[in-house]
């Protein structure tokens, strides 16, 4: 996976490139750092439970309860309620955390068990003997407020990482990758060879696949038809925009199954093996053209995968 990064005053850019291995660990310290900040929360609110038990269903101080003590109680009341609505917030922006890592771990091709976004990972570690320290329900809140800052800044960092991969897929999508035939063989490949009808040295713009007349022809990648059309020489043709000034052509078809301006699939069928147009038996004559100049398709198709 490639990130484009844009800093500096001329505005430079740097390609990162991110393998399956770097994507899987900054999940895995994404994950660890919320599970740690959430044990930290508990915690602490465990530690302050004793305390703040009286503010659940225990009557206001008596008649005779001094006004510090009254105002005191109303106080941690208005604290507690405050924390309470935190605390529902954050598990909300936990909730949607949860779905946008599994998202995240789909289109990075994660196994399941890898990942599972339900439960906490497992942590330990020895006691210490360094004393402990309580904190007060200031503190507490403090730490609320910096673990909140801190999930919405991992939510928006999530949402980048997501549209990345999400645009790395497409690209992948829209790369001529697959054979066009799932059936024949290879029968002229790309470049100088001797023409098969004139007997001359002629350049082959693409690859040939021999096969019966009606294999399906399928779109090597998604796109846009651009045409749909027979040619003199060509026969029965069909040409697939994918963007990015790369174009595929599929000639001498039985039938062309899509009309212009058609949105294909890749893996669609498109079309029929034929014999129409210059040809000396049934095949599939398969080109790529990037700029309008014709590449060996083969430095395509061997990218499948």
């Amino acid at each position: 996976m490639n990130i484009i990064v844009v800093s500096g005053k001329l505005a430079q850019a740097r390609t990162i490139t991110l393998t399956r291995t770097q994507i899987v660990t900054m999940l895995a310290l994404f994950v660890l750092s919320v599970a740690a900040a959430l044990s930290g929360t508990a915690y602490l609110a465990l530690r302050h439970a004793p305390a703040l038990a009286p503010l659940f269903g225990v009557p206001m101080a008596d008649a005779g309860a001094s006004n510090d003590e009254v105002q005191a109680q109303a106080y941690m009341q208005e604290s507690i309620h405050a924390l309470a609505v935190r605390m529902g917030q954050m598990q909300a922006q936990l909730l949607r955390l949860d779905s946008l890592g599994e998202r995240l771990a789909r289109l990075a091709g994660i196994k399941p068990h890898e990942f599972v976004f339900d439960q906490l990972p497992g942590q330990g570690g020895a006691i210490t003997h360094l004393p402990r320290q309580d904190l007060s329900v200031s503190q507490l809140t403090d730490q609320l407020d910096e673990l909140t800052r801190l999930l919405s800044q991992r939510s928006d960092q999530l949402d980048v990482l997501e549209s990345v991969l999400m645009e790395n897929q497409l690209s992948r999508r829209l790369v001529p990758s697959i054979r066009p035939v799932d059936m024949g063989w290879l029968s002229s490949g790309f470049g100088w060879r001797i023409d098969p009808l004139t007997g001359q040295r002629a350049f082959h713009e693409g690859v040939d696949f021999v096969a019966s007349v009606g294999t399906p022809i399928l779109a090597a990648a998604g796109g846009i038809v651009v045409t749909s059309e027979y040619h003199p020489e060509y026969g029965n043709m069909i040409e697939i925009d994918h963007g990015n000034n790369l174009v595929t052509r599929y000639a001498h078809a039985s039938k062309r199954l899509v009309e212009v301006g058609a949105i294909v699939l890749r893996g669609q069928k498109i079309g029929e093996v034929g014999n129409t147009g210059r040809s000396t038996g049934p095949h599939l004559h398969f080109e790529v053209r990037r700029n309008g100049v014709a590449v060996n398709p083969s430095r395509f198709l061997k990218a499948q995968g």
